[in-house]
């Protein structure tokens, strides 16, 4: 399953996230073969940022690259600067570390993690300066309400935006309101984090809903799949479930062999309804 981005590279529609790998350092290995493990498996989506275990989840990644018999070319990367490093006088060092942290020579994605006091502009001139440097092949933003989204629209080259990483679940469908439509409109990814409700206590609970219970036993799938299925029936939405444990990284995998009909649909939308109205992004 692939996406097209406005630039014409495309992005696989699933991956795996890597958020909180890298802060046990007795757990590093295991997270590298993790990810190997996808890998070896059929992932080719992987999402880090430079925060996440303050590079050293990069540095697990770049391990389990070179564990890997995989071509480059045939893995999407993609990692997240730091809003404060967002400037023309950080950003190039930052994005330098991550791609020596992870042994690449290029990002296939590079996306400001958040607003942060750097203006826009100076950060989409960098971004735009280290794709004509090849340094990246495409950028985006993370944790963008529609605002933002629409003030990044009036700079320029600010339509070159390809990607806007925002927290999304079932439980939290609050950029369905106005920010998924305009992103689509726009030909924007929306790249899923925490797309089984990780953070949290929430996600238990979910997968414990009824609906979701009896959709997941109707396609002898467990109700995990039918989440990540959800998101990924939309044209413009990417999940990336975060996980070290074998067993969940190919039930996850699995997910994009589910095809939920109108009926699967029309209940989880009942269940889990889009917003009526305007709400604040989550956010964590």
């Amino acid at each position: 399953m692939n996406y097209t981005l406005k630039s014409s590279n495309i992005m696989p529609k699933f991956g795996i996230g890597t958020w909180c790998m890298g802060e046990i350092e007795k757990e590093a290995q295991k997270e590298a073969e993790a990810i190997l493990f996808a890998l070896e498996n059929g992932v080719r989506l992987i999402d880090t940022a430079e925060m996440y275990g303050e590079g050293k989840a990069e540095s697990i990644i770049g391990n389990a690259l070179k564990m890997s018999n995989i071509k480059r070319e045939e893995i999407f990367i993609v990692s997240k600067v730091y809003p404060h490093n967002a400037g023309r006088d950080k950003l190039f060092k930052s994005l330098k570390c991550s791609l020596k942290r992870m042994g690449l020579n290029y990002l296939d994605m590079y996306l400001l993690h958040w607003r942060g006091r750097v203006p826009l502009s100076e950060t989409v001139e960098c971004m735009e300066e280290a794709k004509r440097d090849g340094l990246i092949k495409d950028w985006g933003v993370s944790n963008f309400d529609i605002d933002d989204m629409k003030e990044l629209d009036t700079i320029k080259d600010g339509d070159k935006c390809t990607v806007n990483q925002v927290l999304y679940h079932l439980g939290s469908r609050g950029a369905d309101y106005s920010l998924a439509p305009y992103m689509e409109e726009r030909n924007i990814a929306l790249m899923a984090y925490c797309p089984l409700a990780q953070a949290g206590g929430l996600g238990k609970d979910i997968l414990k809903n009824n609906t979701l219970l009896s959709i997941a036993k109707k396609h002898n799938a467990a109700p995990s799949q039918i989440a990540l299925a959800f998101i990924m029936s939309f044209n413009n939405k990417i999940a990336i479930p975060k996980s070290s444990n074998k067993k969940h990284i190919i039930e996850n995998i699995e997910s994009q062999k589910i095809k939920l009909d109108d009926e699967d649909m029309a209940l989880i939308n009942k269940e889990f309804p889009k917003p009526s109205k305007k709400m604040p992004l989550d956010i964590v």
